[in-house]
């Protein structure tokens, strides 16, 4: 069998995607506190998974219903921490968004592969547009983000049809209405065929069916992408944009010159991803006003692609 795995583990963001107690300090895109809550959303044979939510502080119920944003983190299905994406998610919600960081089952802890990643991503989307009423969230306007392996979750939220877990409600769609994707692996299939790594957890077939860029249709929901263009993955970023614009999808490409995978997790590009992530989200009418987030002096510039 060849193996997609080393491929992605060898360019894995380090930052915020080992176990908690060898993390850097999170860095904090505001100073705003928000409520927190832990809710398990599915029972696995390898163990509970659980929803970290984010949510504005202080308002039992707001009069309208909010979007929700969940985050999947990187780790090329093997390793990583739903601590990536506390600071996106505590900057939501400070600006009013519910926003999750998600658990789902890895190779290093669970013992599985991509393929019960990609069903445990599809099933945190189900869960948060059934538990809808009492997140208080709008079933219609949920976002799902990620990055790298994550962001390739996310992606796979929205256009792979393999990989549903049996106990899932499929009557509940586990499309997002948007997509968040920082440096997402789109090529799957591509990336498999070019590469010979050994004996491993992924096949052709499963490749195959966990390829966003096979899948991209006129009902694929809006994207914002984020790549440096040092990194290897940005080609099926580009290849993912060019087939959502053939089809009239909003996809928008935002590189970081000459920087390399998982450039955003650190200062100053997180505050510039986060910052550009939240004037997309706008335009989609899920936020209002201007971006809170400051950018640390002479912050850098992303350009837009497309």
């Amino acid at each position: 069998m060849r193996l997609l795995l080393p491929f992605l583990l060898a360019i894995a963001l380090p930052l915020h995607a080992q176990k908690a107690g060898k993390t850097k300090p999170l860095i904090k895109l505001t100073d705003v506190e928000v409520a927190t809550k832990d809710i398990v959303f599915k029972n696995t044979p390898q163990g509970e998974l659980k929803l970290h939510v984010f949510s504005p502080k202080g308002e039992v119920q707001a009069a309208v219903l909010r979007p929700c944003a969940v985050f999947f983190f990187g780790g090329g299905w093997k390793s990583g921490s739903y601590l990536q994406f506390v600071p996106q998610a505590e900057y939501l919600a400070s600006r009013g968004i519910v926003a999750i960081s998600a658990d789902y089952r890895i190779l290093n802890v669970h013992k599985t592969a991509p393929d019960k990643s990609v069903e445990d991503a599809k099933s945190a989307i189900r869960w948060v547009r059934g538990h809808a009423t009492e997140l208080g969230i709008d079933p219609t306007k949920i976002i799902a983000g990620g990055g790298s392996a994550g962001g390739h979750l996310a992606a796979c939220t929205a256009l792979a049809s393999a990989y549903d877990a049996e106990s899932d409600d499929k009557t509940i769609s586990a499309k997002p209405n948007a997509m968040v994707l920082f440096n997402p692996a789109m090529n799957i299939a591509t990336l498999f065929k070019q590469r010979d790594a050994g004996e491993g957890p992924m096949t052709l077939e499963m490749a195959e069916a966990i390829t966003p860029n096979s899948f991209v249709s006129k009902d694929t929901p809006p994207a914002i992408l984020f790549f440096g263009t040092a990194d290897k993955l940005k080609a099926g970023g580009d290849e993912y944009v060019k087939k959502a614009a053939d089809l009239g999808v909003r996809a928008e490409m935002w590189s970081a010159a000459d920087m390399p995978h998982g450039f955003f997790n650190k200062s100053p590009w997180i505050q510039v991803t986060a910052r550009k992530m939240d004037e997309f989200l706008t335009s989609l009418g899920y936020l209002g006003g201007k971006p809170s987030i400051k950018l640390p002096e002479n912050a850098p510039a992303l350009k837009h692609e497309n």
